[in-house]
């Protein structure tokens, strides 16, 4: 017979059991409604969607939540790849990391980790490149980070088609499979495409050092909305492939791996980084035409460039820590600021107002952040995670948290 006590206690603990999680639900639903009180949450959303983000983030708990809500409208953050400091550079390294810094509240967070079918083996360093990076190439598209070409550590090209993250659904996803997997290539987007241009394989090809490869990665308003839609289904269609474009002239791009840049309808690379004699072209996406890079544009192309919105283009200077503006009509950069803080610029990002850029030498470490909206320019630095340092950076929208639905269900 069982015992009247031992039965009473344990109805007892089941009824606190179901109430402590009413109170838990109720109470998170409480966090997640009333946004502003009086009004739906529909609209109330609507209204604070109108307010700095960094202003919800410093009131109350809901206001907090919701600006990482799926719903609502993203802010811009940072992505990066970041290497640890403490790895022995005398040893094979892939010892990379995606991050994401956000700025509201100023936390790093690592990205979900790539799919592991086929495993994803990055060499960043090698015993035979102490002194330098092996390059990891990847691409900002529609608010989508797009790993393009890396190197393995029997020295071919890491990925045979593209890794793209979506910031949020917090995915990775596979692209179209690459004609030609390559490393030390030129990379780049315009126009919602992206190509890759020149570059090795598993081996040196004068076919592949003059071709270029071109990707409608969204080709449409519409798809662009059902961007994650599209990753998943979109491979059964036509627009799901690489297709060739005009080659380049001769094999000189292969000498490095390039940043092309998106600028006006155009893609502008050179084949050389730093303060290097090279070369420069010019591609016309919608002439499929190659041309000479203009003497000014080239001239002063002395560093990491980066195009705001496609339209606005910024080069640093690595030698001088000069931050400059392309002015077309001059064909001539206009210089805008110069600090210590950028000598040894080797990659930049820009987009939202501000221009990111990570640093070599004694520069390495963090990121700085400048302000090109401001006059004069605001500049500060980001610091990296204890251990790390930064490699690459992208701006993209922030990740959000697909736990947070508004209105909450009943």
């Amino acid at each position: 017979m069982a015992n009247p006590i031992q039965a009473t206690t344990a109805v007892t603990t089941n009824t606190n059991t179901v109430k402590r999680r009413r109170l838990t639900h109720n109470h998170r639903r409480q966090e997640l409604s009333d946004l502003i009180p009086g009004l739906p949450d529909h609209i109330a959303q609507l209204c604070l969607s109108f307010v700095q983000p960094s202003l919800l983030y410093s009131g109350c708990s809901s206001w907090r939540r919701l600006i990482y809500s799926p719903d609502f409208p993203p802010f811009l953050s940072f992505y990066t790849v970041l290497s640890a400091t403490h790895t022995d550079h005398t040893q094979y390294s892939n010892s990379v990391q995606f991050f994401n810094f956000d700025p509201i509240s100023s936390r790093w967070e690592t990205l979900p980790p790539p799919p592991q079918d086929p495993p994803l083996r990055l060499l960043l360093r090698h015993p035979s490149f102490i002194s330098r990076y092996l390059p990891i190439q990847i691409v900002s598209v529609s608010g989508h980070l797009i790993l393009l070409a890396a190197t393995t550590h029997n020295f071919v090209p890491a990925l045979s088609r593209p890794l793209i993250f979506n910031p949020v659904s917090r995915t990775w996803a596979f692209g179209p499979p690459l004609s030609t997997p390559r490393r030390w290539c030129a990379a780049g987007s315009v126009n919602g495409a992206i190509y890759v241009a020149s570059g090795i394989g598993s081996h040196f090809s004068a076919d592949v050092a003059r071709s270029v490869e071109k990707w409608y990665f969204l080709h449409d308003k519409k798809m662009a909305a059902m961007s994650s839609h599209y990753l998943s289904t979109r491979n059964k269609g036509s627009s799901w492939k690489w297709e060739k474009v005009k080659g380049l002239k001769n094999v000189r791009f292969s000498r490095d791996a390039i940043d092309a840049v998106g600028w006006r309808g155009k893609l502008c690379m050179v084949n050389a980084k730093g303060d290097a004699a090279k070369e420069g072209s010019v591609y016309d996406t919608e002439k499929d035409t190659w041309e000479d890079m203009p003497e000014g544009m080239l001239a002063g192309w002395k560093g990491p460039v980066a195009a705001m919105d496609e339209k606005v283009m910024y080069v640093v200077d690595e030698a001088k820590g000069a931050l400059k503006k392309y002015e077309p009509e001059r064909d001539d950069w206009e210089k805008i600021m110069e600090s210590e803080r950028l000598i040894g610029a080797q990659q930049i990002a820009a987009g939202g107002g501000r221009v990111c850029v990570v640093c070599g030498g004694s520069n390495s470490g963090g990121i700085v952040v400048l302000d090109v909206m401001s006059l004069p320019v605001r500049l500060w630095v980001v610091e990296t995670p204890p251990g790390f340092e930064a490699v690459a950076v992208h701006i993209l929208p922030r990740m959000s948290r697909p736990d947070l639905i508004f209105p909450v269900p009943p």
